[in-house]
């Protein structure tokens, strides 16, 4: 279930807001210069296919994409619930950090949670197939697939290098709740 779950970054034993409502999901990301959209989805995509399969089921809506943001390049990530490296993988995102370009996923199988510093709240996006989410370029965050990860998710960047993290060295996002395999953060 997609689902938007509210903190204080000074409490993250209690959530001061939950909703599973697309719209409202939307309109609360956008309070914080978070892009949020549902997409329809290709449900015979899976973690299996290759990379070029999956950006061609979803060529015209990532081109309008890219076009219409100025965005260069697409890729796809996906991991398996038994990929030999998922734990040390999993660790690589849970550490706070920036980018100098916007983290644009969409989620096209499967789950995983992003976690947005923004203005002494963390906001905890529980994404899963067919969510797009834009997060600003600059905007601190973190990524966490759980334990047992299991999604496939188109990357768009404008830097054609993609991916690159810039940590911030703030052990924030080792007080908040993990991604945990029933779906929903749990501390």
């Amino acid at each position: 279930m997609t689902l938007l779950i509210g903190y204080s970054e000074l409490d993250p034993s209690t959530p001061s807001f939950v909703t599973a409502d697309a719209e409202r999901i939307r309109e609360k990301l956008a309070e914080i210069g978070v892009e949020f959209e549902r997409w329809e989805t290709n449900g015979l995509i899976t973690e299996r296919d290759t990379p070029e399969r999956i950006l061609d089921a979803y060529g015209t809506w990532i081109h309008g994409l890219k076009r219409r943001c100025g965005y260069a390049a697409a890729d796809v990530i996906s991991m398996a619930r038994d990929h030999p490296d998922r734990a040390a993988l999993r660790e690589k995102f849970l550490d706070e950090h920036t980018h100098a370009d916007d983290e644009v996923r969409f989620f096209v199988a499967g789950r995983g949670a992003f976690y947005l510093h923004v203005g002494g709240r963390v906001y905890v996006a529980v994404c899963e197939r067919g969510d797009l989410i834009k997060v600003p370029s600059g905007t601190r965050h973190w990524f966490d697939m759980g334990p047992e990860p299991s999604f496939v998710a188109i990357r768009v960047f404008t830097n054609p290098a993609g991916w690159v993290a810039e940590y911030s060295g703030d052990a924030i996002a080792r007080r908040f709740p993990r991604l945990e395999s029933g779906g929903l953060p749990v501390g």
